[in-house]
């Protein structure tokens, strides 16, 4: 058994819109940006991850950044490929050679059977032997250290890059869940809109992701406020460079409306909740995870409006890739909770 082994790779990946990450024998290999670089003449692959991110918006016509996946599912299939492709070498290997890869790869609860096989065929492109999904709730929850199997109620609020994955989970099943396509990605976009409405500048998508790290909050009013953030951008007026100063409570205001989605969602969730598992929920309160999870004062923000405590995940950015990898060293145990590929038509 040990010396197949040697032949053997298992993966656990987290396909995020905005980040991806893989975990090898418990540790994180790759924690990447979801995205490529290609040369548009000879559609090679020039970069992934990190350094097509630093190209991104800053490229010539000979060269193309494509983030293959949009609000959670795979848009660009030869792009995927390159991507999953170029992670896996990333990793690198003292071993020569693999004979058996084995992957589980995290999917929002919404995606449809046709959105599920594009994941498989990409695994299967990159020489995947045994794939396996898994609904990205699920594997948050087994991530922050729940017991999915007992007849206890739980409910997970996942806020990705591209999705924001809402769901009760009980006896290894969702009972109940909500899959709404405002997110990370969304927020970004909101604070692009925003300058250019508010402040006549233009700015690129990596600088609104820059405005949500520093200075991104869901709150007007914060116990420990960041200072004002310096925003650099393209003056719609005259065309000139010029720099802003915006403050925390701005940003909140532009928001405000995708946090309310998000709020929505949440409470349509809880209503379609059976009773006991509400009394559940009632005690246990919800758990925050992914990257949104660390928007400042969100926690608070969704306390109010459903009067339950909130949790917000210890590390909510591997919560989902740590849960999938505990599913990939037990998939015996985990049958429950994965999708085989035989399972899509």
């Amino acid at each position: 058994m040990r010396f197949f082994n040697l032949f053997k790779q298992e993966l656990a990946i987290d396909l995020g819109t905005a980040n991806t990450l893989i975990i090898q024998n418990d540790q994180v290999v790759v924690d990447e940006p979801s995205i490529v670089a290609i040369d548009r003449k000879t559609e090679e692959t020039i970069a992934v991850g990190r350094r097509a991110m630093q190209m991104h918006e800053k490229t010539h016509d000979n060269i193309n950044t494509v983030r293959p996946l949009k609000d959670g599912v795979i848009a660009d299939f030869r792009a995927a490929e390159h991507m999953i492709k170029g992670m896996i070498e990333m990793i690198g290997s003292k071993r020569p050679f693999f004979t058996h890869l084995k992957m589980v790869i995290c999917i929002p609860s919404g995606i449809t059977e046709v959105e599920k096989r594009a994941v498989f065929e990409s695994a299967a492109r990159v020489d995947s032997k045994e794939t396996y999904l898994i609904h990205e709730p699920m594997a948050a929850a087994l991530g922050i250290g729940l017991d999915v199997e007992e007849p206890v109620g739980n409910m997970i609020v996942d806020i990705g890059g591209g999705t924001t994955e809402i769901a009760v989970i009980a006896l290894s099943g969702i009972v109940c869940d909500q899959s709404i396509r405002v997110a990370g990605d969304e927020f970004t976009d909101n604070i692009v809109q925003h300058m250019r409405r508010q402040h006549n500048i233009l700015i690129g998508e990596r600088t609104a992701e820059q405005i949500k790290i520093n200075v991104g909050s869901a709150l007007t009013e914060l116990d420990n406020p960041p200072p004002e953030y310096a925003v650099n951008g393209r003056d719609l007026l005259n065309g000139i460079p010029r720099q802003i100063t915006v403050t925390y409570q701005e940003i909140a205001e532009a928001l405000d409306e995708s946090i309310v989605s998000i709020e929505e969602a949440v409470i349509r969730a809880l209503e379609t909740t059976p009773p006991e598992l509400a009394s559940d929920i009632y005690s246990t309160g919800l758990y925050l995870t992914g990257g949104g999870a660390m928007l400042r004062g969100l926690d608070k923000r969704l306390s109010k409006k459903t009067q339950l405590p909130v949790h917000v995940a210890e590390d909510p950015l591997t919560a989902v890739v740590r849960g999938t990898s505990k599913a990939l060293s037990d998939t015996d145990r985990f049958k429950a909770i994965l999708i085989p590929a035989s399972s899509v038509s």
